[in-house]
C-alpha cells in the first residue's frame, strides 16, 4: 500500500488524541477511507506530520476531513529500510 507524509503547521494536539492515535495505530486499524496511521510526529509548538497508508492522496484528504483538520500539501513517500 502507498504510503503518505502530510504536515500540519498549527494543529496542537491535546493528550487524549495523541492517546487515542497511538492506541490506533499500535493496533493496525483502518479507517473507512482506508487510511493506517503509520506514525505521527509532533511538537508543542503545533507541528505535525503524520506519515499514513492509504490507497491515494485522496483517502488522506477525506481521512482529514472526517476529523475536522485542515490538510495541506499530500507527498506519497518511500522509506530507505
Amino acid at each position: 500500500m502507498p504510503r503518505f507524509m502530510d504536515y500540519h503547521d498549527d494543529l496542537k494536539l491535546p493528550a487524549e488524541a495523541i492517546d487515542q492515535i497511538t492506541s490506533d495505530t499500535k493496533e493496525g486499524k483502518a479507517d473507512q477511507f482506508g487510511v493506517r496511521q503509520i506514525e505521527l510526529f509532533h511538537n508543542a509548538d503545533g507541528k505535525v506530520y503524520c506519515l499514513l497508508e492509504a490507497p491515494d492522496a485522496d483517502a488522506v484528504r477525506h481521512h482529514h476531513e472526517a476529523l475536522g483538520v485542515p490538510c495541506g500539501d499530500i507527498h506519497e513517500v518511500e522509506g530507505l529500510l
